[in-house]
């Protein structure tokens, strides 16, 4: 039987576990430790019903999560593994409306904590990544991405199930057209407008959502179809910027598009993000394609049975805030069983 877990390395994991992205900073997970596995849930009232109303951006998030989870366990010299949920028990009941999970069982994923095992340098590198991995908003320098690390990015990816594709210019111009497209039917979207209204605000001291602080500046360009945060304050002033002219665009697919792959997809864009930052490597998501369900089937071809679960601005960029976490405590629902 494995030695249990402490306090301190249960606060740890959880800590590490919330570090971990999501759509507007919703933060839309839920946690449940039994003294033996970490049950982790995502959260329906934080659900974005406008943007995501399948969960499949929540189910990424939750997965990213869990990749955090498993990391920091394994940086703490512990190996882990995985019970997945069935998918009945792991959709959320969207369609409804629903803002409460279920009574009983319900979690996406239960990380069960195992035995000792002496944790690698690659795997303390990524730990130490946790805290510093940003969602960066601002340009990046006008600098290629060495083949090398794009590779490695491929490679954190990698998992028979889940791959990223480096996009060529061509693929990349495709794809940035869609966004520019997509990101013109948000804006025109009442419902998308008030849910971004929701999650952004002018106040740094808020604890979840999108602050100010945090959106970036303008782009002077409409070519880099970038989310405009700031779209319901109008009143907010923004500096524009001049962008990199030939962004590097990565596309994360599952091979799948039910909540079992768009968790496995979350994991594999976080072990991807943490990577990047171990390079020294900033990245951006611009999903607007992913919202609209007619342009998302313009980026999977006829008879593919890859699809699209992310897409990322990848270079190197400027140190920029975080975005805040909720305290500890508002994402458990039971503790209990730590040494």
């Amino acid at each position: 039987m494995a030695e249990q877990l402490s306090e301190r390395a249960v606060a740890a994991c959880l800590r590490a576990a919330v570090a971990a992205p999501s759509m507007h900073n919703t933060q839309p997970w839920r946690f449940r430790f039994d003294g033996a596995a970490f049950d982790v849930f995502p959260d329906a009232e934080r659900a974005l019903h406008s943007a995501d109303p399948d969960g499949r951006a929540l189910h990424i998030s939750v997965g990213a999560a869990v990749c955090n989870l498993r990391v920091a366990l394994a940086a703490g010299g512990r190996v882990s593994r995985l019970e997945p949920a069935g998918e009945r028990s792991s959709r959320l009941e969207l369609a409804g409306r629903r803002g409460s999970l279920p009574e009983h069982g319900g979690a996406a994923v239960r990380v069960i904590a195992g035995g000792v095992r002496e944790p690698s340098p690659d795997m303390q590198a990524l730990a130490l990544a946790i805290a510093r991995r940003r969602t960066n908003r601002e340009p990046f320098a006008d600098a290629a991405v060495p083949s090398a690390l794009l590779e490695s990015l491929q490679r954190a990816a990698a998992t028979g199930r889940t791959r990223l594709v480096v996009l060529d210019p061509v693929r990349r111009g495709a794809v940035l057209a869609i966004t520019q497209a997509a990101d013109a039917w948000l804006r025109a979207d009442p419902g998308y407008r008030r849910e971004l209204a929701r999650w952004t605000s002018e106040h740094a001291d808020r604890r979840d959502g999108v602050s100010a602080a945090v959106f970036g500046a303008k782009a002077t360009t409409a070519a880099l179809p970038l989310r405009d945060f700031g779209l319901e304050l109008p009143r907010l002033s923004r500096a524009a910027a001049r962008f990199e002219r030939h962004p590097t665009v990565v596309v994360l697919h599952a091979r799948g598009d039910t909540p079992a792959a768009w968790l496995e997809a979350g994991a594999a864009l976080q072990r991807v993000l943490l990577t990047a930052t171990v390079h020294g490597l900033s990245a951006q998501p611009m999903t607007q394609a992913l919202e609209v369900p007619h342009l998302r089937r313009l980026l999977t071809p006829p008879g593919e049975r890859w699809y699209p679960q992310m897409i990322l601005r990848i270079g190197y960029g400027d140190q920029v805030a975080a975005s805040p976490r909720r305290p500890l405590r508002t994402f458990v629902t039971q503790l209990a069983g730590a040494a």
